[in-house]
């Protein structure tokens, strides 16, 4: 979503860190392409100009300017600022109550509620282990409340019965005497929505959280909607006592603007993000971790956080053992692949990592093709049992055999067998050093001869078109845990 924002941005704190030194006009003709990055981002005007004023006063201060590195002092003024101006700390949902706490959810038609509704009581059931019931009060459209019916099956949450003709208000007391008498921890209303703001539905908005007194009422706005989301939480909130908001589609190709503006316009806190049609597609919103993607610094641990979800830590356990051992062999690979292509992919990846700006633009451009992963499972997929545990049995003909049925080519099967080697000689090579302590000492020493030994193979991975290096210092997430492990 950000993507456009941060390269208008990183093309300006690169000309600023390029400088040795910095002068006041320097800095304030980069604030000044700042604001321009902004608005053309569609941030509104007022949130614009008081974060460049604020952050402009602080960036030509003396201590910042006759610094050791004043560029980087720059960035990091405007990493707070935009930290700032998204909310600065993540806000949790105020569970702590009674039971059944109440969530109400409300927004625009088409906004995503009801979806968001079954994301939200998913994530309370896995996560909190939290008993929870979903109503829908939607009376107006059509479905409705089948829709959330059938999410309900799917991740396996009770849903108050239909009751035709019932209208929202009556349904909104029925569903929470049935929570308390059947001893849910969490009630979610799912209430109607329009095409537009009007007095209809806020006097509806409005007699249903009279009802139930709810300990949240999330605001659901598309992300994609730009400028007019804004405008629609400052809406709702003038209405309603909005405890926080949540955006949907955060994963298109939106400028971003909403997410920047919306807690300085409304004063509430971007609670959740979705980033996906999937189920479970739905993150909570962190402030600095956004900030760090937009200025590219990476968001390593989002990374962490998702490379925990997808490992299983046995397996990763098996796996580290195994190439203690030297017996890295090409099922091993497969998994690292498929492990990478469930955290969301080159693309997802690159976009959380530090410094891999460029990476992630080569593959916007064609230049690295993110449907790498796919035809490396199709190689190692078409060879036999034996020749995945062992690879020395590919001789030319088995090659070709190979490439023809993954439907790929000899020279990129070869590129498969050359990195699988190079990794496995990186594991000999960890092994050889002491494992995590022989590393520490390499990266903390500043390298010598270690690090020339390690680096030296230049990375398999960069040898296989659309890859980033696949070095010790680029592994898969399984890879990681050999780093926690002694000789």
């Amino acid at each position: 979503m950000f993507d456009k924002l941060s390269d208008r941005l990183g093309g300006v704190f690169d000309k600023l860190r390029g400088r040795g030194a910095l002068r006041e006009e320097d800095v304030r003709s980069a604030m000044r392409e700042v604001r321009i990055a902004l608005l053309e981002a569609d941030v509104a005007l007022p949130v614009v100009k008081d974060f460049v004023e604020k952050v402009t006063e602080k960036a030509v201060g003396q201590s910042v300017l006759k610094s050791v590195t004043p560029g980087q002092q720059v960035v990091k003024i405007v990493n707070d600022g935009l930290t700032e101006m998204l909310g600065s700390d993540v806000s949790a949902l105020e569970l702590s109550v009674a039971p059944p706490a109440i969530i109400m959810m409300v927004g625009l038609q088409g906004s995503g509620k009801t979806t968001t509704t079954a994301k939200i009581a998913k994530r309370l059931k896995g996560r909190d282990n939290k008993k929870v019931m979903m109503a829908s009060l939607d009376v107006n459209r059509p479905a409705a409340q089948e829709q959330l019916a059938v999410l309900g099956e799917q991740i396996n949450a009770a849903t108050l019965p239909i009751v035709a003709g019932q209208q929202p208000v009556e349904i909104a007391k029925r569903a929470l005497q049935s929570a308390k008498l059947q001893g849910f921890d969490v009630l979610l209303l799912d209430t109607a929505g329009r095409l537009h703001v009007d007095q209809q539905l806020m006097d509806e908005m409005k007699a249903v959280a009279d009802i139930s007194r709810p300990q949240e009422i999330l605001l659901v706005v598309d992300a994609l909607t730009g400028q007019d989301a804004v405008n629609v939480a400052q809406n709702f909130s003038d209405q309603v006592d909005l405890t926080g908001v949540v955006l949907t589609r955060m994963d298109g190709d939106a400028r971003g603007g909403a997410a920047l503006s919306m807690r300085a316009v409304t004063g509430k806190p971007i609670k959740f993000v979705g980033v996906g049609e999937k189920i479970d597609a739905l993150e909570e919103f962190h402030p600095e971790r956004v900030a760090g993607r937009i200025l590219g610094m990476g968001d390593v641990v989002s990374l962490v956080e998702k490379a925990a979800q997808v490992v299983d830590k046995e397996e990763s356990e098996a796996l580290a053992e195994k190439m203690l051992k030297g017996q890295f062999d090409l099922n091993d690979l497969r998994a690292q692949l498929r492990q990478m292509t469930q955290m969301g992919g080159l693309g997802a990846l690159a976009s959380m990592m530090p410094g891999m700006k460029k990476a992630k633009a080569a593959m916007a451009g064609g230049a690295m093709d993110e449907k790498v992963l796919g035809r490396m499972d199709a190689i190692i997929g078409s060879m036999t049992k034996e020749e995945r545990v062992r690879p020395g049995l590919l001789n030319a003909k088995r090659k070709r055999r190979v490439a023809i049925g993954s439907g790929t080519t000899v020279q990129d099967v070869n590129k498969l067998l050359k990195m699988h080697q190079e990794m496995a000689k990186a594991m000999k090579r960890i092994k050889k050093m002491g494992g995590i302590e022989g590393l520490m000492s390499m990266f903390g020493g500043g390298g010598g001869a270690a690090g020339a030994g390690m680096g030296g193979q230049g990375g398999g991975m960069s040898g296989m078109p659309g890859l980033p290096d696949m070095s010790p210092g680029g592994l898969p997430p399984d890879l990681a845990n050999l780093l926690n492990k002694k000789k």
